[in-house]
């Protein structure tokens, strides 16, 4: 069935309904999403537009940045000496680092919908490197139980991979933003190529020509040229100078008068919406303020990164944990950095937990990257204890 090989080869699943090659969802096994602007968007394209670019870098970016560890259960102590930190928190293999992977893995699932990459194991079955996958050439598929297990194009063939070999990081619902929101981003396109075929092809002064005798085709294209080429591109507003009785109207026409400065701030906005990004930070503010901008990075990250670091965590643990592991053992992201508040209402924040008995001083100096203190360990209010020993 040649159809079902290009299906396969473009990633879809087995039990998804079969297409016609008139059915508009066949235009994405090649990349090619019509839209209502008439423009088909895909992730090439879609990365021209900047507020787009601009999502996609900041999300993957970020989660590339935070460091990631392996903590016990029990002790939250980092396990370092356990393989799975390496992958986790230095290099994903020898040419690629951890926050590379995470980075390029991160943006294919937001281009194209997931990411994957290959856990390479020694002979004993211990995680020893990350590779990452192409994501045209990775499938998934289910057992009739649910079990997921992936079908991986190969130079030597298609070749069948455990899920437990594969690490995926997917979008909601595996549907990229891109094609989820690819009428907004086509929108934007369109308003980027239109504006600047004003600026690119507009003559000044612009209007209408009008002659007293009738022409005919050759005569109004020859007239239509000589006007774009005196008074186009750098030569808008020169002198126009008129023959044979013809007349100008001049046409008025301004950015204000269409909104097109207030669509293209709506598009922007929108491509935010598909991102769940907050618009400030994608440099539109036209309403952020000091105060709405502080609170907006708190909601990039529990509505952005926190459902993408979450399946980062479970992806980390399900490919290099195995399941006895896992009860032992916990793959988190570390965020403090990312919600860092100014000095002093840090300093205020820590005050409180030391006083409530909440954090020890070691605890305190740990989360400002300070070395520990001796005898720092205790929980004790250093606001109301006293010590006679230190005090004679």
């Amino acid at each position: 069935m040649p159809f079902q090989k290009i299906k396969s080869a473009f990633g879809f699943r087995a039990e998804q309904k079969a297409l016609t090659l008139t059915d508009p969802d066949a235009l994405t096994l090649f990349g090619a999403i019509p839209t209502t602007t008439g423009l088909s968007i895909g992730p090439g394209n879609a990365m021209r537009v900047p507020a787009v670019a601009c999502a996609v870098s900041l999300i993957s970016e970020t989660i590339g940045a935070l460091p990631v560890k392996l903590y016990d259960r029990n002790t939250k102590d980092a396990l370092t000496d356990h393989p799975a930190y390496r992958l986790v928190h230095d290099e994903a293999n020898e040419w690629t680092s951890v926050a590379e992977l995470r980075e390029s893995l991160t943006t294919d699932a937001l281009l194209h919908g997931a990411g994957h990459a290959q856990v390479i194991r020694l002979n004993d079955d211990t995680p020893y490197e990350l590779h990452r996958l192409e994501p045209g050439k990775v499938q998934l598929n289910h057992e009739p139980d649910g079990e997921p297990f992936y079908l991986v194009s190969t130079d030597a063939g298609q070749v069948r991979m455990s899920y437990r070999d594969v690490l995926r990081i997917e979008a909601f619902g595996g549907t990229s933003p891109v094609t989820l929101g690819r009428e907004a981003i086509a929108l934007a396109l369109s308003f980027e190529s239109h504006i600047g075929g004003i600026f690119a092809n507009g003559g000044r002064p612009s209007g209408v020509i009008k002659a007293q005798k009738v022409m005919d085709v050759e005569a109004k294209k020859k007239v239509a040229s000589s006007w774009f080429a005196t008074h186009g591109r750098d030569k808008v507003g020169g002198t126009a100078i008129l023959d044979e009785g013809m007349d100008y109207t001049p046409l008025s026409m301004t950015l204000a008068d269409t909104q097109f400065a207030e669509n293209r701030l709506e598009q922007i906005r929108e491509i935010a919406r598909v991102f769940r990004v907050p618009p400030t930070m994608l440099f539109e503010l036209s309403r952020g303020t000091w105060s709405n901008t502080e609170e907006m990075n708190r909601q990039f990250y529990n509505m952005t990164l926190k459902p993408w670091l979450t399946d980062w965590a479970w992806a980390y643990a399900r490919c290099l944990l195995t399941p006895e592991e896992r009860k032992e053992a916990y793959i988190e992201a570390v965020t403090d950095d990312l919600l860092r508040t100014d000095t002093a209402a840090r300093a205020t924040a820590f005050g409180q937990y030391r006083s409530m008995g909440a954090m020890t001083a070691n605890e305190v100096r740990a989360a400002q990257n300070l070395p520990p203190l001796t005898g720092g360990d205790t929980l004790e209010n250093p606001y109301t204890t006293t010590n006679k020993d230190k005090a004679a």
